[in-house]
C-alpha cells in the first residue's frame, strides 16, 4: 500500500486543507508515514502570503529531494495556485496542483500509485494549465484553473483536522471578497465561501464524537461567514447553534476582522465557559494614512474600542493583532503611530510581518518602496514590545487559575511535564506526567521563558490528603 506524508505551512486555514486530504487520503486506503523520508508521496502543502514563506517551501522541497531523491513530491496550496510554473522548474517536483484542483488530489496519488500514464476523472469544468499526461521529465505538470469558477458554496476538503493535534481545526469559510492592496489571497483562494451551517454542526459533532474536547473555527475571512449562503447565515447565529445542538466542550475561534467583533459577540463569548476568551483581530497599522492606503475599512479608533470593550468584560482574555511594519509610503511618524498605539493597550501577544511585496497586488506598483533595513528595524521595535507585552500579560496569571487542555508531547519535552494551552491562550507546563486531550484547572505559580508553569488543583489536593 502506497505511504504519504503531508508537509504543512501557513495559517489554519491551510493546516485544515492538509487535515482534510489526509482524512480523504486515508480513507481511500493509503497509508500515513512517520515521516517524509521514509514516504512513496509528499503533499507539500503551501502559503504564499509572503516571499519568505515561497522561500521557506522551495527550500523544503529540495531538502525533502535530498534526503530521499526517489520520493514524489506534490505541490499544493497557495503556492501552487499562485505561481505553478515557478514550482514546477524545481527538478524534484512529480506535480503541481493549486486549491482549485485539490479535490483531485485522491485521485492523483491513486494515478502515482499505479504508475499510470495519466490523470484520473478530472473534470471541474476548468481549463488546465497543462497536459493531463505524466511526463518522464521536467518540468512538472501543473493541475490548476481558475479559482474565480469554483462553486459558489464551500464544499470538500473542508473537513477533518485530526492528525497528530489535541485540538482539530474545522474551515467553515474560504476566500476572500475585501481586496487590501497587499494580499495575494483573494487571487489563489477565490471569493468568499461559507459551509453549509448543518454540515458544520454535524462535523463538529463527528469530531466531539470522535473524543475531541477543544475545535477551532477557522476561516480565510471568518466573520463573513454565511454572508453568500442562501438564506443568510450570521456568524454569531450559527455559534450559538453549535454551543446549543453540539456536545463540543470548547470551541475557539481563529483570526476574526476588527469590524466583525461586535459587542453582541463579545457579550456571546462572555456569557459561556465553552466559547474560548481569545480574539485575534487584524490591525496591520495603527496609522489611518496607512490604512487607508492598504484599503483596510477601519481606523485606529474603530479598532481600540474593539479592544476596549473585549477588556472590559472579558479582562484575562487573549487580544492578538497581526502588524505589517515597512508597507510602501510608511513613514517614521506612521511607525511611531503603530507603536504609541499599540504600548498603552492590553494586547497579549504580537504577529509582526515585514511587508512583502506580492505580485499582481495594488501595493506591489507603488513606487515608495522601503529599503530592508528600514523595514527590519521597525520589525526589530514591534517584536521587542510584543515580547514586554506577552511576559507581562503571561506574569499577571501568576496566582490565577486556570482551565488548561493537556497537549501531543514533544518528542523533546521532559517526560515529567505535560504541555497545555489554557482557555486564553497560553502555554503551561504541568509538573506532571498526563495523557494528551484532558481538561483540567491548574493554578499559575510561576513564569519562566514563553511559558506559565501550574500545578493541576486536583493533584495537589490529592497530595495534601496523602492519596498520593
Amino acid at each position: 500500500m502506497s505511504t504519504f506524508f503531508i508537509q504543512q505551512f501557513g495559517c489554519r486555514a491551510t493546516q485544515a486543507d492538509g487535515a482534510a486530504i489526509e482524512r480523504q487520503l486515508r480513507e481511500q486506503g493509503f497509508c500515513l508515514a512517520p515521516d517524509p523520508t521514509v514516504a512513496d508521496v509528499v503533499v507539500l502543502n503551501t502559503c504564499t502570503v509572503t516571499s519568505a514563506a515561497d522561500t521557506q517551501a522551495r527550500d523544503a522541497i529540495r531538502k525533502l529531494h535530498a534526503a530521499n531523491p526517489s520520493t514524489r513530491i506534490v505541490v499544493t496550496g497557495c503556492y501552487a495556485q499562485r505561481a505553478p510554473e515557478e514550482i514546477a522548474a524545481l527538478p524534484s517536483v512529480s506535480f503541481v496542483v493549486g486549491n482549485s484542483h485539490k479535490p483531485q488530489i485522491p485521485q492523483l496519488l491513486h494515478s502515482i500509485a499505479r504508475s499510470s500514464l495519466h490523470f484520473v476523472g478530472v473534470d471541474l469544468a476548468q481549463p488546465l494549465r497543462a497536459s493531463q499526461e505524466y511526463p518522464s521529465a521536467s518540468p512538472a505538470p501543473i493541475l490548476t484553473g481558475d479559482i474565480s469558477l469554483l462553486s459558489d458554496v464551500l464544499v470538500a476538503p473542508v473537513l477533518g483536522g485530526e492528525g497528530n493535534h489535541t485540538r482539530p481545526t474545522l474551515k467553515i469559510q474560504d476566500g476572500c471578497n475585501s481586496r487590501c492592496s497587499f494580499c495575494v489571497i483573494p487571487f489563489v483562494r477565490g471569493k468568499s465561501r461559507s459551509l453549509p451551517p448543518q454540515t458544520v454542526l454535524s462535523e463538529i459533532q463527528r469530531l466531539a464524537d470522535s473524543g475531541f474536547r477543544e475545535i477551532v473555527l477557522s476561516g480565510i475571512n471568518l466573520g463573513t461567514y454565511g454572508r453568500d449562503l442562501t438564506p443568510r447565515v450570521e456568524f454569531l447565529d450559527l455559534l450559538r447553534r453549535i454551543l446549543d445542538e453540539t456536545s463540543v466542550e470548547r470551541l475557539r475561534i481563529s483570526s476574526i476582522e476588527p469590524l466583525d467583533v461586535t459587542q453582541d459577540l463579545i457579550e456571546f463569548f462572555a456569557s459561556s465557559d465553552r466559547i474560548a476568551p481569545h480574539f485575534h483581530m487584524p490591525l496591520q497599522s495603527a496609522s489611518d494614512r496607512i490604512l487607508a492606503a492598504m484599503h483596510r475599512w477601519y481606523r485606529a479608533e474603530h479598532y481600540a474600542r474593539r479592544v476596549e470593550l473585549i477588556h472590559d468584560r472579558l479582562p484575562h482574555a487573549a487580544i492578538g493583532a497581526d502588524v505589517i511594519t515597512g508597507f510602501p509610503g510608511e513613514t517614521d511618524s506612521d511607525h511611531a503611530a503603530t507603536l504609541q498605539f499599540l504600548e498603552p493597550r492590553p494586547f497579549t501577544y504580537l504577529h509582526v510581518f515585514s511587508y512583502s511585496s506580492r505580485p499582481g497586488t495594488r501595493a506591489a506598483a507603488l513606487a515608495n518602496h522601503l529599503p530592508g533595513y528600514v523595514i527590519k528595524r521597525r520589525a526589530r521595535e514591534l517584536r521587542a514590545l510584543a515580547a514586554g507585552k506577552s511576559a507581562a500579560f503571561r506574569c499577571s496569571q501568576i496566582g490565577r487559575t486556570l482551565r488548561v487542555l493537556t497537549l501531543h508531547r514533544d518528542t523533546t519535552d521532559d517526560p515529567n511535564f505535560t504541555p497545555a494551552l489554557s482557555e486564553n491562550y497560553l502555554t503551561v507546563r504541568l509538573p506532571v506526567s498526563l495523557p494528551h486531550n484532558q481538561f483540567l484547572e491548574a493554578e499559575v505559580t510561576h513564569a519562566g521563558g514563553m511559558q506559565l508553569f501550574a500545578s493541576p488543583i486536583e493533584s495537589r489536593t490529592l497530595a495534601l490528603s496523602g492519596a498520593i
